[in-house]
């Protein structure tokens, strides 16, 4: 269970890492001055990959949390397992929002400021404080 677990971790944190910093790539691609082309297909491309890079990490650490939840029955029946998996399904969504709002800077049609992408930012900090709370203290 420990191998099992320890998996579960590290591909949450590695997940986490690119719902951290791919917003923040949207911030500056909602920086970039019209006529910079370069800059901006440089970071689309970065976007892009990132992207696609964190898919699977998302799917990986879905798997073994599913894996601890229903194979070792970790937090079966306990109310912070139930928040938790309502933060995870919000997360779940905040990934898919991340997909959409890529294709719209890719296509030119997303007319969201730096502004906005730098609070969208915060979902995820938020999110993973909840979840370590629920986690760690276990409050109900």
């Amino acid at each position: 269970m420990l191998w099992v677990k320890t998996l579960h971790i590290m591909f949450v944190t590695s997940w986490f890492a690119g719902l951290f910093y791919l917003p923040r790539i949207f911030v500056n691609l909602a920086m970039v001055p019209a006529g910079s082309t370069a800059e901006r297909e440089r970071l689309l491309l970065m976007a892009r990959k990132l992207y696609r890079f964190m898919a699977p990490l998302m799917l990986l650490a879905l798997a073994f949390g599913l894996w601890l939840w229903l194979g070792y029955g970790i937090g079966s029946g306990a109310g912070w397992m139930h928040a938790k998996l309502v933060i995870v399904i919000a997360l779940l969504g905040y990934h898919h929002a991340c997909g959409r709002l890529l294709r719209g800077l890719a296509a030119g049609t997303d007319a969201h400021s730096h502004r906005w992408y730098r609070w969208f930012n915060e979902i995820p900090t938020i999110a993973l404080l909840l979840t370590l709370v629920l986690v760690v203290v276990k409050p109900f």
